[in-house]
């Protein structure tokens, strides 16, 4: 529970104007050493994720196999290219986002799917632990219809398995991926480059595994 006003999402006509011109940053992954920036290889697959500060939800996928990049950056909203302080100020309607290319033939998009949902806690609405706002909801961004029926049918399940255990209902969003913008160049692997640095991400205990869900 957290004390005040309940956030709430910001109406497309009141969200801030953004910029024509995106954030630059340098396209190298200090851990993996490629491109953070598209066109990524050929037989790739991207996948994108809110779950929280993503901070530490960038951190737990770089360090899975088959992982070619992740990056993080601001989704789900209205504002083109907003900084960091806009999207924290709740005007932008923007989730705080990793996106994660990968090699389907080393790491399955139900795997990404299963550590999204078993590194935080996808019941919360518009928080995640402590960090509150319509920044830190859970959200799957989908690129394809297959992507997007598989990940319907991992929330209904990891819900099954939440209700075992007496928690709440998934509140993940899950819609077709619009345009997803880079987050500033200090953001990006923040973890590896700030090893102490705060990571609020949490699970709920209860497992996800593909066998739920994937057929």
């Amino acid at each position: 529970m957290w004390f005040g006003r309940s956030p709430e999402m910001v109406k497309e006509e009141e969200a801030l104007p953004g910029r024509a011109v995106p954030l630059t940053i340098d396209p190298t992954h200090v851990v993996l050493g490629t491109s953070m920036l598209p066109p990524y290889p050929e037989g790739t697959e991207t996948a994108m994720v809110a779950m929280g500060c993503f901070w530490g939800a960038e951190r737990a996928f770089f360090h899975l196999p088959g992982i070619v990049t992740t990056a993080v950056g601001y989704q789900g909203g209205f504002t083109p290219n907003p900084t960091y302080e806009e999207v924290c100020s709740g005007r932008t309607g923007h989730t705080e986002t990793v996106l994660v290319v990968f090699d389907p033939s080393i790491v399955s998009y139900g795997e990404i799917l299963s550590a999204f949902f078993e590194h935080h806690d996808p019941t919360q609405g518009y928080r995640q632990g402590n960090d509150v706002g319509t920044q830190y909801r859970s959200a799957i961004f989908t690129t394809s219809a297959s992507q997007q029926a598989l990940a319907e049918r991992a929330a209904r399940a990891f819900e099954e398995q939440l209700e075992r255990a007496g928690l709440g209902r998934v509140t993940t969003e899950i819609e077709p991926a619009g345009p997803f913008y880079f987050a500033e160049d200090y953001h990006q692997q923040y973890l590896a480059k700030n090893p102490m640095g705060y990571c609020g991400l949490g699970g709920t205990g209860v497992s996800c595994p593909v066998g739920l869900f994937e057929a």
